[in-house]
């Protein structure tokens, strides 16, 4: 069976190894592709190749391209999922399963930070909502952040369509102690008036979410789940540095259970929350494998492996995820193969 991996993180390689190494010995031709060359994932790949960079119905011309040439089985998106997620009627006439959410509105608004925070506060409440403005003007960044303030709130603030900490920076004055230049990582930080001066150099900008900071632990819940039934949701910690800890939270897999009691979201999603004053607080809801859910697969369930086997329509026993697990990684050099090799790129 051929599985396609688009455009993915560098941590995919992990999940490519899962796939490999699954329970049940079965065989699988790994296809990666990337714009870029030298992505270290398509190290790891049977077959890489370089894709076009292009975007829009183009890629999606591409992908069905791409499928249809390679005899692609099961196609992993990342690059353009919530377009791929309208398609998947033309995947499936060439007789590819995908691996994304068949509900394309619901992609689309998971996709768009501002549309997941107001579906998120309609009806039954599944998880606080940071109090948050849209903006997309300097004089509406202004008032936002004037709003914030008087409600007691260091404010913060990230684009509304992004990925990770792409465009994310605390609002902070100043540079406090020299405990903090020294010791303390200041790269997310920028003074009001420097973001006031940057935001009016275009007198309209792409929407921009202002809101308050949350300053207690952050935490990724992975999750897995058919339409009917989410089989494990396991809260990985951030901590110090690199050290994750996969914590047995009943809060936090009670979140994951209203959620999807509610969506219906199938296969592999990621909930990012983090505390502020006791309260966990949504940060972001990706419903795709999260960047870091290798590490939440230390609990014994291999998240990729089995949600290959909810799209293909078969059984998956119950789950009992092993908590209490601290881990951490690094770094591994890695001699890059070009042409010439046995996966020429």
């Amino acid at each position: 069976m051929k599985i396609w991996f688009n455009r993915w993180f560098t941590t995919v390689s992990h999940y490519i190894d899962m796939i490999r190494a699954n329970e049940e010995d079965r065989k699988f031709i790994i296809y990666g592709s990337h714009p870029n060359k030298d992505a270290l994932y398509l190290q790891n790949c049977d077959f890489a190749f370089v894709e076009p960079d292009v975007a829009g119905d183009e890629y999606i011309a591409f992908c069905l391209d791409f499928c249809q040439t390679n005899g692609i089985n099961i196609f992993i998106p990342r690059k353009e999922n919530v377009r791929i997620s309208m398609r998947l009627a033309d995947f499936e006439a060439i007789g590819v399963r995908v691996l994304v959410c068949p509900d394309a509105r619901l992609m689309e608004t998971m996709d768009n930070k501002a549309a997941a925070y107001r579906e998120l506060a309609k009806g039954s409440p599944i998880i606080s909502i940071p109090d948050y403005e849209v903006v997309h003007t300097v004089d509406e960044f202004k008032r936002a952040y004037a709003s914030l303030r008087e409600k007691g709130h260091q404010v913060c603030f990230k684009p509304v369509i992004g990925e990770g900490a792409n465009g994310f920076r605390v609002i902070k004055e100043r540079i406090d102690s020299i405990n903090q230049l020294f010791n303390q990582g200041i790269g997310h930080r920028i003074s009001y008036h420097y973001a006031c001066e940057i935001l009016s150099q275009q007198e309209t900008f792409p929407e921009l979410m202002v809101l308050e900071y949350l300053e207690g632990r952050e935490y990724s819940i992975d999750c897995l789940a058919s339409n009917e039934r989410l089989y494990a949701a396991v809260p990985r910690m951030k901590g110090e540095g690199r050290v994750r800890e996969l914590v047995e939270s009943l809060e936090l897999i009670q979140i994951a259970h209203k959620f999807h009691d509610e969506y219906k979201l199938p296969y592999v999603f990621n909930i990012q929350v983090k505390y502020n004053k006791g309260i966990p607080k949504l940060l972001e809801i990706n419903p795709r494998m999260s960047g870091g859910m290798h590490i939440s697969c230390l609990s014994g369930i291999n998240f990729p492996f089995l949600a290959l086997k909810i799209l293909l329509g078969e059984k998956v026993e119950p789950l009992k995820p092993r908590f209490g697990i601290r881990a951490s990684h690094i770094e591994k050099e890695m001699i890059l193969k070009y042409e010439g090799s046995d996966k020429a790129l």
